[in-house]
């Protein structure tokens, strides 16, 4: 079998990948019609985050059989597509964790000490002391927004600093986040108070330019700001002029919203009080070889025994297996990603109810599909089907399962409940036929739905014109809506109430979602992302 590395790969992992009897070649740089051209040739290939695995590549890949990334990120991959040709995608979860926090750290540092600045000053000959100046951080409060694995472990190297640590995350439950010697808090709160911010959250819709123009103006004139997680998290814009009005003391960024970035794109780049490297949070000669090493033994366990580790696409378990149970993993995936983006709170339970033929056969894939799912909105590639049982126990989420083969309504049924700090949601599903999977039950209402793709999740009043006019805001935006499926609770009175899934062919912008909210008798009104 051939695997071909298309990114610079740490050494150690192309000869892990030859010891374990496996033709390895490095081929580096190629531009997009030279990879198409070989691809095919090849049985596994190895990427970072330069070769760009599209929905071409994918087609002229006849023999291609896994792709691994050596890290986390995987916004290169056409994971969709790779699935529907059976081609296994797996990452490196958590190689670098360690390397990405302590690079947080560095930045804080450097900005504080004005590191950067006083050398070039000195470079050009320039002995300015006093300009230079900076302050200490112990004492000082740093807010970390983000509490997940790396983001717990800049709050243990801060705690060595002797700062105090706060944070925000809506997701991790408050005994966990106590237990680190944080105290959670809002975000309101946490710009208020710290002194110091570091963001450590991936990429989604619900962090999407989570940090601006408000978020700035709430700040201490005296706080710094840093990220080194993902560009995009912070709206640019915002804090060119925050920087620029001494609304806050300075930044420093890793990561960029495009990148490559220079001057001409990025007018960050112009300020004295900001400080930039080019996404090196994951470059550590350490990090690579972990990143290296974990993905070439993946990789060559998968293709020499059919062992599947930290695949995003594919849950670990056996042929027969998955033959049964499938459409079932599917299905349960996209009710998990449902839930967390409809809760409230840190989630604290799981409860998933197994009825009909299902009670009879293998479900723990499909329970670790939904834990995946449940996941991925606020971690991303950093959860996959290995990995996503041990996050719920590191979270502190009690997971449970049931099972009857007493079904009243469907031959199968999934139901579960995920409860919250702030409350519960029952959602449950079906596949209809052999692969079509449905939404039948949210909460109290019933309904038939397709859980897939961008949607409008509607709470309104049942009153008339209320579709109408739903139809006509978006029909005005130009979003085309493909299905609509609506289910109605009964009330008394005016109290009567539907809900409203509409899938729409594209994702509908916080724009035309606030002119939804905004009519009549409707209750309330979100995005959802099921893609």
């Amino acid at each position: 079998m051939k695997v071909l590395i298309s990114d610079n790969l740490a050494p150690v992992g192309a000869q892990i990948l030859k010891d374990a009897g496996l033709e390895v070649d490095i081929n580096t740089g190629l531009p997009p019609e030279e990879l198409k051209k070989i691809i095919s040739q090849y049985d596994g290939l190895v990427i970072r985050s330069a070769t760009k695995v599209t929905e071409e590549i994918i087609e002229a890949a006849e023999n291609l059989k896994v792709v691994g990334r050596a890290g986390i990120g995987l916004d290169n991959v056409n994971i969709p597509e790779a699935s529907k040709r059976g081609i296994v995608v797996m990452n490196a979860p958590d190689g670098n964790a360690t390397t990405a926090a302590e690079h947080a750290i560095s930045m804080m540092m450097s900005l504080t000490r004005n590191i950067p600045q006083a050398t070039a000053r000195m470079k050009e000959g320039g002995w300015d002391k006093k300009k230079f100046q900076g302050r200490e951080v112990t004492g000082k409060t740093l807010g970390i927004v983000g509490i997940g694995r790396i983001g717990a472990i800049v709050a243990n190297r801060a705690q060595g600093l002797h700062m105090k640590v706060i944070a925000f995350d809506p997701h991790m439950p408050k005994d966990l986040v106590d237990k680190l010697g944080v105290e959670l808090v809002s975000l309101e709160d946490l710009c208020k108070r710290a002194d110091y911010i570091s963001v450590h959250v991936p990429l989604t819709k619900e962090t999407s330019k989570i940090l601006s123009t408000n978020e700035f103006k709430n700040m201490k004139k005296s706080a710094m700001f840093i990220d080194c997680a993902r560009g995009g998290v912070v709206d640019e814009e915002a804090l060119y002029e925050a920087l620029k009005n001494g609304e806050i003391r300075g930044a420093a960024l890793d990561v960029f919203e495009k990148e490559p970035t220079s001057l001409e794109g990025t007018p960050l780049l112009g300020l004295d009080n900001f400080i930039c490297t080019p996404h090196l949070g994951a470059s550590t000669s350490e990090a690579q070889e972990n990143v290296a090493v974990t993905i070439a033994e993946q990789m060559a366990d998968y293709l020499l025994t059919g062992t599947v580790t930290n695949a995003v696409n594919v849950p670990s378990v056996s042929a027969d297996v998955l033959s049964k149970v499938r459409p079932y993993i599917s299905l349960a995936e996209m009710l998990g990603s449902f839930h967390m983006q409809i809760a409230k709170g840190g989630v604290e339970e799981v409860n998933i109810e197994f009825i009909g033929d299902l009670a009879e056969m293998e479900t723990s894939p499909i329970t670790v599909a939904f834990l995946k799912g449940l996941f991925t909105p606020i971690l991303k590639d950093a959860v996959n089907f290995v990995n996503a049982p041990m996050i719920a126990k590191d979270r502190g989420i009690r997971v449970t399962e049931s099972k009857t083969s007493d079904s009243d309504d469907f031959t199968n049924l999934v139901s579960i409940k995920v409860k919250t700090s702030e409350g519960e949601n029952v959602l449950a599903g079906t596949v209809f036929g052999k692969k079509e999977p449905r939404l039948v039950r949210v909460n109290t209402f019933r309904l038939e739905a397709l859980p897939d793709g961008p949607m409008l999740f509607v709470y309104n009043i049942d009153v008339p014109g209320v579709i109408g006019s739903l139809a006509t805001v978006l029909g005005n935006a130009k979003v085309n809506i493909s299905r609509m499926t609506v289910g109605r609770e009964s009330g008394e009175g005016d109290k009567t109430r539907n809900v409203i899934l509409l899938n729409t062919d594209t994702l509908i912008s916080k724009e035309q979602l606030e002119s939804v909210r905004k009519l009549d008798n409707i209750s309330s009104a979100m995005v959802l992302d099921l893609s």
